[in-house]
């Protein structure tokens, strides 16, 4: 029964890594014949600087985006989750973003915020507000701030989302017998919900660090990697290093990000198992 699937699990994954190993060994270009030059690819990324620097914005990236997605999808999801007029229009509201193209968010949230020029600069302006907008384009910490802060609003209703099932196949008994037992809120949060969660924790933790860290659409339509190679993520200087003819050494790249990914994502399930 399950053969039809490990048949396209080995096809579009296993065969594909295997590729993707032996061809990060050459110097291939993508169009002539590919030499195999060991791990030279290997040794000349972290002799790049500015591949030092795409690891840096990628991990600082990943580290801000999964906390407070898994934050805000939990408040949200605490706060979907009791009774009031509107419940399910507010939830739509709040995962709508989810649905539309990252690319697209990201270029709809670049006009909105473009210094000098952008809506939110000229309705301050028609305001008569003092405030102006700098140029946060300019700024590391606040381009990666605006860049993470754009990525957790347009996913944070896909987080909450897994967490309001988890919520809802929590039995009120639990929560009602605590009550009567003397717990407060922050207790039965604390020792019955929280605990009760760790399934739906762990599913959101490993697919927010695994989207996170292979990052590409918000960075490439807001900044596109920019100042320079400032916020420039690893999947973006792989597509640039596969588009510059250095396809060999873009795939071993692609294996060095693939065991980025693949560590914290081992960690995370492994600290998230589930107990009785």
């Amino acid at each position: 029964m399950s053969l039809p699937a490990l048949m396209l699990f080995c096809a579009f994954f296993v065969y594909p890594l295997i590729r993707g190993v032996g061809m990060s060994l050459t110097d291939w270009d993508g169009m002539g014949e590919a030499t195999f030059v060991g791990l030279s690819n290997f040794e000349r990324f972290f002799q790049d600087a500015r591949a030092m620097g795409d690891i840096r914005t990628t991990l600082i990236f990943a580290a801000g985006s999964a906390i407070l997605l898994n934050l805000v999808g939990l408040f949200y999801a605490l706060l979907m989750e009791k009774p009031f007029h509107g419940r399910s229009a507010a939830r739509v509201m709040i995962y709508l973003p989810a649905i539309i193209s990252p690319l697209i968010m990201g270029y709809i949230w670049y006009f909105l915020l473009q210094p000098g020029r952008g809506f939110l600069y000229h309705a301050m302006e028609q305001l008569g507000s003092s405030f102006q907008l700098g140029n946060w384009m300019n700024d590391y910490p606040t381009t990666m701030t605006v860049l993470i802060l754009v990525n957790v609003w347009q996913y944070a209703g896909m987080t909450m989302i897994i967490y309001l099932a988890g919520l809802q196949g929590i039995s009120s008994d639990l929560r009602e017998a605590a009550m009567i037992d003397g717990a407060t809120s922050w207790q039965r949060f604390t020792r019955v919900t929280l605990p009760l969660l760790m399934p739906a924790i762990r599913i959101n933790v490993v697919t927010n660090i695994i989207g996170s860290l292979s990052v590409f659409d918000v960075i490439m339509s807001l900044t596109e990697g920019g100042p320079g190679y400032a916020t420039e993520s690893l999947s973006i200087y792989i597509m640039r290093m596969c588009y510059g003819s250095r396809t060999g050494y873009s795939t071993a790249v692609a294996m060095i990000l693939f065991l980025i990914i693949l560590v914290p994502v081992l960690l995370s399930m492994r600290l998230t198992r589930t107990k009785d």
